[in-house]
């Protein structure tokens, strides 16, 4: 009687019950509120316009806080610096752009023209060889019957898609003005981030009971260590491989080598799924191009992805998001199919804050059963913070 006394108590005591009636009251409330979820749309539009610049200005903030945390202990008061990294910035952007906007735009313009013929002409060059192989052309035929059989319904299938971008052309108006909204505000947003990051948080925990502060501080305090670190690392490592094949590509002579590299720099903010699909396009367009220049191009892939993988995100990234690369591919596989395109973007991050808050609801678990079982059982090991 005095073990189960014992196992109520560290389940919480009188106060199990109390959360199990909690419990039933939200999903009775879940439940309603899923009936009437149209009345909810309002809420909904209002969060999902709001959400684009909030995002932004997170990642903004964690890769120019430091910044400006350096220029205040320079002696520059905070908004000061702030004025003078976001004019900084701006006017490095708009130099940028009106020097290299024009060539970036000419060569993905010819590079979007000319894709598909790069495409079909490795199509091409596959069925010939194909059919001039000895070994492989009993089977051509074969193939190509099964292609023929399984695929003969695509242009039925492209058909359906191009009915539904039509379809989705009247809401072409309410996306250009999100982008637009967010692009407006995300500044703003990022100037009070700045400004007053520090001071927000103290004014949350202030809305806390006192009991519960010291405990929702930790995890904001692990939260943002993990997550500033992965954004301001993962964008420095994409940034670099960037770099470091636009360089590459410039040296053996590819073809479209600005495009191509800012591409490979974009996708690399997605672990391990991003460089594999951004040397694609590549691989295409070096095939045609000759052998010799697929031999070049490999040379540069495999010298860049060693810098990376030896030099670079070891030395950027260290070892602050201990993520398992088999639960990274988890992670974005799951998160691209719940929310598509930004799941994967920011499945990581994501990941990473729920891992601090399980994190350390575990910690608390394991104190909660020392306390009630340790001395008779044997404690478990509580990892210094």
């Amino acid at each position: 009687m005095n073990s189960d006394n014992q196992f109520i108590k560290f389940l919480g005591g009188k106060n199990i019950v109390f959360v199990l009636a909690v419990l039933i009251l939200i999903g009775i409330t879940v439940l309603i509120y899923n009936k009437i979820s149209f009345v909810f749309y309002p809420l909904i539009v209002i969060l999902s316009t709001i959400t684009p610049p909030i995002i932004l200005a997170f990642i903004a903030f964690y890769l120019l806080n430091p910044i400006v945390d350096l220029l205040e202990k320079l002696k520059i008061q905070r908004i000061w610096g702030i004025v003078i990294i976001i004019i900084g910035i701006g006017g490095l952007a708009t130099g940028l752009i009106l020097l290299i906007a024009p060539a970036i735009e000419k060569q993905i313009s010819d590079l979007i023209t000319a894709f598909p013929n790069y495409v079909q002409t490795l199509w091409l060059d596959i069925n010939n060889w194909i059919q001039n192989n000895t070994l492989l052309e009993p089977y051509y035929d074969e193939a190509y019957n099964w292609v023929v059989s399984n695929f003969s319904n695509i242009p039925g299938v492209i058909g359906s898609y191009v009915l539904d971008a039509f379809a989705g052309v009247r809401s072409f108006a309410g996306t250009v003005t999100n982008v637009v909204v967010a692009m407006v505000t995300f500044p703003f947003v990022l100037f009070f981030l700045l400004k007053d990051g520090n001071r927000f948080k103290e004014y949350s925990l202030k809305l806390l009971p006192p009991k519960y502060r010291r405990d929702a501080n930790q995890v904001l305090v692990n939260m943002d260590a993990q997550v500033g670190s992965y954004i301001q690392g993962q964008i420095i490592v994409a940034t670099c491989i960037g770099i470091l094949l636009y360089i590459g590509y410039f040296i053996i002579g590819l073809d479209y080598a600005i495009t191509l590299a800012i591409l490979a720099g974009i996708l690399s903010v997605v672990p391990y799924l991003g460089p594999t699909l951004s040397i694609i396009p590549a691989v295409i367009i070096a095939i045609v191009n000759s052998p010799l220049m697929l031999l070049k191009l490999a040379i540069v892939w495999v010298v860049v992805q060693f810098l990376e993988g030896n030099f670079i995100s070891p030395n950027i990234m260290g070892k602050t998001m201990k993520i398992h690369p088999l639960t990274i591919m988890i992670v974005l596989l799951v998160a691209g199919n719940l929310f598509g395109l930004i799941g994967v973007v920011l499945g990581i991050p994501g990941y990473a804050i729920l891992k601090v808050i399980v994190s350390y609801m575990y910690q608390k678990f394991k104190e909660r059963y020392n306390r009630f079982y340790g001395e008779k059982y044997g404690p478990y090991q509580i990892d210094e913070e």
